[in-house]
């Protein structure tokens, strides 16, 4: 299960993992995981083997990490935790569903006139709970409020630990929030856990990309876990500089937690959380932006889904084109130079063989020469984890995230079609005219969120 195998294999020889020795700071995680498999039940960041790039680790869907699902820390009659992720459809395992979709967001496409897709924020009288998430207009548009300070994590420090008198054995990592400096520790299942909460409550606004995926086999092995903690750094990185999620109570919790009893109080707060999914728009409060009328609102959604599609397409490209060259990096190319290299080095022991008195200047620079293509072919089978792995890291990051986007601007699709019914529902007295004028008000409110969450994205994909 090395994840560098292939470069012991090949005809370069050995090659030491020298990036993986690098500090593990706030630089060393700026990347997530690879993305978007099209086969079955599978994480779109999970790693996926040479399919995507020579990361030859095992994955195996059939069973999860038993000690990822204990119930330690967790209370087991708390709704929504660990015990139900377990025992609902596959837990997280699942939450690709079988198209390798990265999230989990339920849509009704209105048989009949159901409340439980995005109507049921469109249509909704109960007051708006939680905190008010502004959305003011910006030099590029409509942008999420930042906070002052840049919120930051450090994912370091992992060490292994058991319970149940060894029986069960799990890797813990440190986090450390630039606020307070003080570290916490968690489990992968306590990431996971945070990944569910905020994909439940801010989900239908914003994309929550999903966090590595399990791993049965080599699980406990050197390289897979600094590799697993490269990628939770990465992953908390992007959540940290989102100014919705990182200001957001159950993120707080999970980075600054004083003792278990305070993760616990605030673990069944945060199950306990009425406003999710679609409610999340009624806490959105477009600060001095006028209402959109529904054509600007549909074409906005339109041009979203476009450049996502487009994005995507391009980051696959790339990827394919990285993983080409990484695989002759690592292969045929190496080999090209040591047979040249292995050509010399014949060449000058024949000469050598000759006995003349003055070849010995020739045989030199002969077997010099041998010598360099061999070094080249050393360089080249160790270049792609010095510059290739970040830039497929990058694009594998990126492509797990424009992998939430179809699901997040399907929310909005829907709630375009349901007001363009209005008429049709006022007129089957379904709905009143004040509720149609409301629905629509609603609409622009989401497309404003929408607006701001493209323009973070794309900040972030700028600088």
């Amino acid at each position: 299960n090395d994840p560098w195998a292939v470069f012991d294999n090949n005809a370069s020889g050995g090659v030491s993992n020298n990036w993986a020795a690098q500090p593990e700071g706030t630089e060393t995680g700026k990347t997530s995981s690879n993305a978007w498999h099209s086969g079955g039940h599978v994480h779109p960041q999970a790693y996926q083997g040479a399919d995507i790039y020579p990361y030859p680790c095992l994955i195996d869907l059939s069973g999860a990490e038993d000690d990822e699902w204990d119930e330690e820390w967790d209370d087991v009659k708390s709704s929504g935790g660990y015990a139900e992720s377990e025992a609902g459809e596959g837990g997280a395992i699942n939450r690709g569903g079988a198209h390798g979709s990265s999230m989990k967001i339920a849509l009704n496409k209105f048989p009949g006139f159901s409340k439980s897709g995005p109507e049921l924020y469109l249509l909704s009288k109960q007051p708006a709970k939680g905190t008010k998430l502004p959305v003011y207009g910006g030099e590029v548009g409509p942008v999420w409020a930042y906070p002052d300070y840049q919120l930051d994590c450090v994912v370091a420090d992992p060490k292994k630990g058991s319970k149940m008198y060894g029986l069960k054995s799990y890797i813990e990592y440190q986090v450390t929030p630039t606020t307070t400096n003080k570290p916490v520790n968690h489990r992968y299942k306590h990431f996971d856990w945070l990944y569910e909460r905020l994909l439940d409550k801010f989900g239908s606004a914003i994309p929550i990309p999903c966090l590595p995926d399990k791993q049965v086999t080599g699980r406990f092995e050197e390289e897979f876990i600094k590799m697993r903690m490269e990628r939770l750094q990465g992953w908390m990185s992007r959540m940290c500089r989102h100014p919705v999620i990182s200001s957001s109570e159950v993120f707080q919790l999970f980075l600054s937690y004083k003792d278990e009893k305070d993760w616990k109080t605030g673990k069944r707060k945060a199950e306990k959380d009425e406003t999710v999914g679609v409610m999340i728009f009624s806490t959105i409060e477009p600060e001095g932006l006028p209402d959109l009328d529904l054509t600007e609102v549909e074409q906005k959604c339109e041009q979203f889904n476009r450049f996502t599609r487009a994005m995507d397409d391009g980051v696959k490209d790339l990827l394919t084109v990285g993983n080409e060259h990484w695989k002759r990096c690592t292969g045929p190319l190496p080999k090209e130079y040591q047979r040249i290299g292995k050509a010399f080095q014949n060449l000058s022991s024949v000469f050598t063989s000759s006995g003349y008195e003055g070849e010995a200047a020739l045989t030199d620079a002969l077997t010099a020469a041998g010598k360099t293509y061999e070094d080249i072919a050393q360089m080249v089978a160790e270049q792609p984890k010095k510059d290739l792995h970040f830039l497929m890291e990058t694009n594998n990051e990126y492509r797990g995230l424009l992998g939430c986007f179809p699901d997040t601007i399907g929310v909005h699709k829907a709630a375009i079609e349901k007001v363009k019914e209005g008429d049709k529902l006022v007129a089957t007295g379904k709905i009143t005219t004040s509720e149609k004028t409301a629905m629509s008000k609603r609409a622009s409110t989401m497309s404003y969120a929408l607006q701001a969450e493209m323009n973070h994205f794309h900040s972030n994909r700028i600088y």
